[in-house]
């Protein structure tokens, strides 16, 4: 049997579904999104248009978390964030799919630790960021946000 993929070129997809651990499944579990009167204050966010998949994912994140208007500027960061590892993992997997080819082994392994220690750096700030929202949070919106935590990260161990 003839393999034609890069055995690391695989495992950059995942890493950049777990960068973006927020919102790895939000598409997936639409039950558990808010309905509109929990997010009228917040719908401003939800008019403008997605224009990006981290941006649908952000938005409906933000649904399903039900962010109110006083919560938009802890939001903000954690939003961003997502953007900065979605932009940075998107960047490494061009790279590494680009010299796929030429790379020699020890440049792949190279390569793929820059992706790892990118997705590690990635979850450091989205912790950070989000564990200021959280604090924020009330106690039905925590209780909500662990449950699409717990399910989005099962699913993205399936996936």
């Amino acid at each position: 049997m003839k393999c034609t993929a890069h055995p690391f070129q695989l495992r950059v997809s995942p890493a950049l579904a777990t960068t973006l651990l927020l919102g790895i499944a939000v598409l997936a579990n639409p039950a558990s999104a808010a309905t509109p009167t929990q997010t009228q204050s917040g719908a401003h966010v939800m008019t403008v248009a997605a224009h990006t998949p981290v941006d649908t994912r952000i938005n409906s994140l933000h649904s399903r978390l039900q962010i109110t208007a006083a919560q938009e500027s802890l939001w903000q960061p954690v939003a961003q964030v997502m953007r900065d590892n979605a932009s940075t993992m998107d960047s490494l997997r061009q790279s590494r799919t680009a010299n796929a080819n030429s790379m020699s082994a020890i440049g792949d392994l190279h390569s793929y630790g820059e992706v790892v220690d990118a997705h590690a750096d990635g979850i450091k700030k989205l912790t950070a960021a989000f564990e200021a929202l959280y604090n924020n949070m009330s106690n039905t919106q925590k209780h909500n946000a662990d449950l699409i935590f717990r399910n989005d990260s099962h699913m993205s161990k399936k996936g």
